[in-house]
């Protein structure tokens, strides 16, 4: 959903079908949120945190700040800059989890996004020429436990408690 909502960011109106959704455009740096990665980093005494953990929250500030800047200068010309900046920070701050589905009721009035719901038919007409093969499994799976297999040395969850 992120990568559609940068689209609609970018675009010069965005109209979405009353059932569309957005979603937060907050980085993820390989299995964690950049937003919570800072959290940690600021709640525990830097001596308890290990060197990639520090990296990790280097590369986190640096992912959110250049979406941040992303998401001001495809709203830049749309609306004021104090406002482009407002709805940048919500999107990009870790306030929702990656996968939240931002309504359209909620990205007009909790974000502010200029939105339209007045979709044209022929959109719809479009859409029908191509039906879709229904699929027989989610498209999107959980997996419970990190994505990649890590190397840690050993004590290396020690020295993340």
């Amino acid at each position: 959903m992120s990568g559609g909502t940068l689209i609609a960011l970018a675009a010069n109106e965005i109209v979405m079908d009353p059932n569309a959704v957005l979603g937060p455009i907050d980085p993820q740096l390989g299995d964690f949120p950049a937003a919570s990665v800072l959290k940690v980093v600021a709640m525990k005494p830097i001596r308890r945190i290990d060197d990639a953990t520090l990296v990790l929250a280097d590369q986190s500030r640096k992912a959110i700040a250049q979406i941040v800047a992303l998401a001001q200068e495809l709203l830049s010309g749309k609306m004021p800059a104090e406002k482009a900046s407002a709805i940048a920070q919500r999107l990009a701050s870790g306030e929702w989890t990656h996968d939240f589905p931002i309504t359209v009721e909620a990205a007009k009035q909790l974000i502010g996004l200029p939105i339209s719901t007045e979709m044209p038919e022929q959109v719809f007409q479009v859409v029908r020429l191509y039906p879709q093969e229904r699929e027989r499994q989610p498209s999107v799976f959980y997996l419970p436990g990190p994505r990649y297999k890590t190397t840690e040395p050993a004590g290396h969850e020690a020295a993340l408690r």
